[in-house]
């Protein structure tokens, strides 16, 4: 017996609505996984946060609290289910509203997401080749004994400070006299490098020990950031020679990405982002615009990659994305986990890819 109904409609620059129903009975189903995930976070007298009984939790929660949590399990559920049904080749996260929801009866939804185009690819192996063969790529990795120390002097430099009794700013006190009452510390005046210095930073028997760390992860610093150069060399090159499409959904996905990393930078620093955005006399919309090209760009490597991996099937094993969306969740107990999974799955499909370019020699 079918459960769910769907309609599918494509809409301009490849993106598609999907109108669907799921029966109330199927629906009741999800009460419990709601019920244990609301649970989770759910603090009752007497018992530990995540460990009240499902019977209580459900005395304790709102009922659209609940329908609503249902309503997610459900959709997590379904999505990958419909995308499979309609042979739909979906990218970036779906935009989903709940358009009917109640205590039984059928939940009724609509989401609409972005399909993969036609991408006309360059030959992505030859310019990965002719990248790859660049010596600027291909040079070994040394670590300069000038460079190893100069880090131990900022190490010094730094506990030096940590251990200096604070000096605060008297009332009426300017930065000159501030700066004569705090002092620049001697490098005379550091702690000397030696072994019981290794041991404040680490399980490190001797000094030489921690030295070599620190070479080791210079070494990898140095690597990574040598890689990254590398991988920025093909990416400039695919995206200036591809042709396609890019899905406006994709874009508007890519310029939230960014305004979340800047809400974060902004709040972190303690400001108000309504305060930021009135310092630099800017609308939350006027930086949207801004980001407009940056956001093309990021949606159209993101379609690139995606094709690559589709031709070369790099695509992660659902065991691959279960293992990371488990660590994510578990170290953060709210994460929504529709965004969790996307985000795990874009970014393993992603390293696979770079990985099988950087392959090409």
């Amino acid at each position: 017996m079918e459960t769910m109904k769907t309609t599918i409609k494509k809409l301009e620059k490849s993106e598609v609505e999907i109108i669907g129903v799921l029966e109330a009975a199927e629906f009741e189903k999800y009460e419990t996984k709601a019920l244990q995930r609301i649970g989770e976070r759910m603090e009752l007298p007497g018992f530990r946060k995540g460990k009240a009984p499902v019977s209580s939790i459900k005395e304790n929660v709102k009922e659209m609290e609940l329908l609503e949590e249902m309503a997610e399990a459900a959709m997590m559920d379904n999505y990958i289910k419909i995308l499979e049904e309609n042979k739909l080749d979906a990218i970036g996260r779906p935009e989903i509203a709940i358009t009917k929801i109640g205590k039984g009866a059928d939940l009724e939804f609509k989401i609409v997401t972005a399909v993969l185009p036609e991408m006309k690819l360059p030959d992505y192996k030859k310019i990965s080749q002719e990248k790859n063969a660049i010596d600027e790529y291909k040079k070994e990795i040394v670590v300069e004994e000038e460079d190893v120390e100069k880090t131990i002097l900022e190490l010094r430099k730094m506990r030096a400070e940590q251990t200096r009794p604070a000096h605060d700013h008297k009332e009426g006190e300017t930065e000159e006299e501030h700066a004569s009452a705090h002092p620049e510390i001697k490098e005379s005046e550091y702690p000397v490098f030696d072994d019981a210095f290794a041991k404040t930073f680490g399980d490190f028997a001797t000094a030489d020990a921690f030295k070599e760390k620190i070479r080791g992860n210079m070494k990898i610093e140095k690597e990574t950031e040598l890689k990254d150069k590398l991988r920025m060399a093909i990416i400039e090159e695919l995206v200036k020679q591809t042709d396609g499409e890019i899905p406006e959904i994709l874009i508007q996905s890519e310029t939230d990405k960014i305004m979340y990393r800047l809400q974060a930078d902004v709040t972190g620093a303690g400001l108000k982002f309504e305060d930021y955005l009135k310092q630099i006399n800017k609308t939350e919309q006027d930086l949207r615009n801004e980001w407009r090209s940056e956001a093309e760009k990021r949606s159209k490597l993101q379609m690139i990659i995606h094709t690559i991996s589709e031709k070369e099937n790099l695509k992660p094993t659902e065991e691959e994305i279960e293992k990371d969306v488990t660590q994510i969740t578990a170290m953060y107990k709210d994460a929504d986990l529709t965004r969790a999974r996307a985000y795990v799955e874009q970014m393993l499909e992603n390293e696979k890819v770079f990985k099988f370019l950087e392959s090409q020699k």
